[in-house]
């Protein structure tokens, strides 16, 4: 199989016209590289095409992120927990980056559409 993070980098250069190098899985998609809707929409028709899997755009761009944190903390759940059970494709270290980055803006990474990419391939 192809690098799953040499082929993002590849449709990200191209949508959003930047350089390979301002890109890597640390790269936040809306922060670092100001990606927008539209960009977001053309990059899940990119990666169906180019990985040949179902992108489910509420999975992969975590629109509900807020939302399931919001209702597991009303429920007094783990909010790790539920984010887990409705992001199967996320690493335990990851969701809990990403609780404790929730506050600063936007938190979808390029290593998370890597993440989703490969639990899509399987």
């Amino acid at each position: 199989m192809t690098d799953i993070l040499s082929e993002i980098k590849a449709i990200l250069m191209d949508i959003l016209d930047i350089e390979r190098q301002d890109i890597s899985g640390e790269t936040y998609l809306i922060r670092d590289l100001g990606a927008e809707s539209i960009d977001l929409l053309e990059l899940a028709v990119s990666l169906n095409s180019k990985f040949k899997i179902e992108i489910n755009d509420d999975e992969i761009y975590l629109k509900q992120l807020r939302f399931y944190i919001n209702e597991a903390n009303e429920q007094n759940h783990d909010a790790a927990q539920s984010l887990s059970e409705k992001y199967p494709f996320l690493s335990d270290e990851r969701i809990a980056e990403i609780l404790k980055d929730i506050e600063e803006g936007p938190v979808l990474k390029v290593k998370d559409l890597i993440s989703y990419v490969n639990g899509r391939h399987k």
